[in-house]
């Protein structure tokens, strides 16, 4: 009933984010294509709800000449690829924005698992352990607040794990406004790789205060 209840809540809000924030869309998109060459929207094969492959949808933030499917923290030197226009799109999250259109059209939750890349086998195989491949993936959730690009894929898939297990009303406002709090605060925006000692000790404390 609750996954019903959440698609019809998803519908409605994507709606009135396109409705509200096409001006921003335009916005942004002209300074993409006075930034640097190439599309304004970039896609990436992701996997979605019972490990479906969709493509993702982003605001460009890197050259058209960065490699594919990587993960921008496991790049030796992501500067070199990240737009001037990027590095605040990214640093707000405002790239993510195009997602709405995913979750328009059912590929996408607001709240759940982040969505895997598709070569990412070692975490979709953690998240199976948990069931976390069977539910909508999500534009933020439980895992994002508490670690973002930090987190350590056995960690992400336990949070993610977490997640299932008390999804519902409360576990979904208390990703909405962890996810606002870590957006102000910018908070695990990785461009490189950082200690598994910090990630973990910053994951520990972002849930204490979420729990």
């Amino acid at each position: 009933m609750y996954m019903k209840i959440k698609r019809l809540i998803d519908f409605s809000l994507s709606l009135l984010a396109m409705l509200v924030l096409w001006p921003l869309f335009l916005l942004i998109a002209i300074v993409i294509k006075f930034d640097s060459k190439g599309p304004v929207l970039f896609k990436q094969k992701r996997i979605g709800s019972d490990k479906k492959h969709f493509d993702i949808l982003k605001f460009r933030t890197m050259r058209i000449d960065t490699p594919d499917d990587m993960p921008t923290h496991l790049f030796e030197d992501p500067d070199a690829f990240i737009t001037k226009s990027g590095k605040f799109l990214r640093k707000t999250s405002l790239d993510e924005l195009p997602q709405v259109i995913n979750i328009l059209k059912g590929e996408m939750s607001i709240i759940g698992p982040r969505p895997a890349l598709w070569n990412q086998y070692d975490l979709i195989a953690e998240r199976d352990k948990y069931k976390a491949n069977d539910v909508p993936t999500r534009l933020t959730g439980w895992a994002q607040i508490n670690g973002r690009d930090e987190t350590p894929i056995e960690i992400k898939a336990k949070l993610d794990g977490e997640y299932v297990n008390n999804m519902g009303p409360i576990m979904d406002t208390k990703c909405f406004l962890g996810t606002v709090v870590s957006v102000v605060k910018s908070d695990g925006v990785v461009e490189g790789g950082k200690k598994s000692s910090q990630i973990e000790q910053r994951v520990v404390s972002n849930r204490e205060n979420y729990s």
